[in-house]
């Protein structure tokens, strides 16, 4: 019988970056042009590296984030890979002050950098370790498509779809429902036939508003609706899913599958889309794939498309993988997409490895 080593913390090695984005973000909440990224190393007494990233949102979080992993060192070294363990540790230590914001992505990041290594030394993916298997992932191109106008969100939508995807997303929350429509119209006329077109309003409405809104694009055929209000309002969300005649989606930012629990109970939402880092990394994602599965939703992902499409393909109700390729430039083998289609890697760990080379120019601390 094979046996594994049992994993020994050593040490965390952390990097910030700034990785330009090929096609900037516009929303209501902003334009993003830069992805900064938290890299995470977790170093082992046995040689065994596992490593991940987290997508920071604003340069302004980057620092504070590097900063807390930097932190909790001390708290882990000698400690054995064993994320559960890891989770529950480290996550009574932030008791009174709690596991959101800053403090559950330097969770998630420890946590997803300990599956892969666990991965990693055993010699198989991330899903095999999980009890599955690698299998095609049907994905979606969520790169810019931002609060650009119909002319150039048109042209954007061709060059989205034009690699074969089967599906795009394009924000929403213009000045009117009419501008909203409009612009749906012109990218579902750009993507072509067959290509689905999911929409985003980045919590930008009143619950009143996303009625009004959600009624004027009834007939243009879209997808899903995400997160029309705010995401921690559930009754509203429930309000606004019982007069649509559309499906709505939630999930990107709930953090941690209580919050998660508590938008099904609600019946906030038609599919749930967490996402790996604010969900609480592998951990999390395994506990919110089983309340997907209880309740009978659809699971989507929300970014990370290398660690998700392991996660994805391990869930019981596994339904679109969300791609976007700001990690792309930092990474030696970028996540492939087929046919419209995502795979796991069938490599050890979660087939994150960074190019070095492209790091050390993008390195801000």
């Amino acid at each position: 019988m094979t046996t594994h080593p049992r994993l020994t913390i050593r040490d965390l090695r952390v990097r910030g970056v700034h990785v330009p984005m090929r096609l900037p973000l516009q929303t209501r909440g902003g334009t993003i042009s830069i992805a900064p990224l938290a890299l995470i190393d977790l170093l082992t007494e046995e040689g065994v590296t596992g490593s991940t990233y987290l997508f920071c949102y604003t340069p302004l979080a980057l620092t504070p984030v590097l900063q807390v992993l930097a932190n909790l060192v001390s708290l882990m070294k000698g400690d054995a890979v064993a994320p559960l363990d890891l989770d529950r540790k480290l996550r009574s230590q932030f008791r009174l002050l709690g596991v959101k914001g800053v403090v559950g992505m330097a969770l998630a990041g420890i946590d997803m950098a300990a599956w892969d290594a666990l991965a990693r030394a055993q010699g198989v993916p991330l899903i095999r370790l999980l009890g599955g298997a690698p299998r095609p992932i049907p994905a979606y191109n969520s790169c810019g498509l931002g609060l650009i106008g119909k002319k150039r969100a048109a042209a954007e939508a061709a060059e989205l779809a034009a690699p074969g995807f089967q599906a795009i997303k394009v924000r929403l929350g213009y000045a009117d429902a009419k501008t909203d429509v409009e612009v749906v119209r012109a990218v579902r006329r750009a993507a072509g036939q067959g290509v689905e077109v999911m929409s985003d309003y980045n919590q930008g409405l009143s619950v009143a508003e996303a009625v009004l809104r959600t009624d004027a694009l009834a007939g243009e055929g879209l997808y899903w609706v995400e997160e029309p209000t705010a995401a921690d309002d559930h009754a509203g969300h429930a309000e606004i899913r019982r007069k649509s005649r559309l499906r709505i989606q939630m999930g990107e930012n709930w953090w941690g599958p209580h919050e998660m629990a508590c938008c099904v109970a609600a019946g906030g939402s038609d599919f749930v889309m967490p996402d790996a880092m604010k969900i609480g990394g592998v951990t999390g994602w395994l506990r919110a794939a089983a309340i997907a599965e209880t309740a009978g939703l659809p699971i989507s992902s929300h970014l990370f498309p290398e660690i998700s499409a392991h996660l994805l393909a391990a869930s019981p109700t596994c339904h679109w993988l969300e791609y976007v390729d700001w990690a792309d430039p930092i990474l030696l083998e970028p996540l492939r997409i087929d046919d419209g289609f995502a795979s796991a890697p069938d490599s050890p760990g979660c087939g994150i490895a960074w190019n070095e080379a492209m790091v050390e120019r993008c390195l801000v601390s």
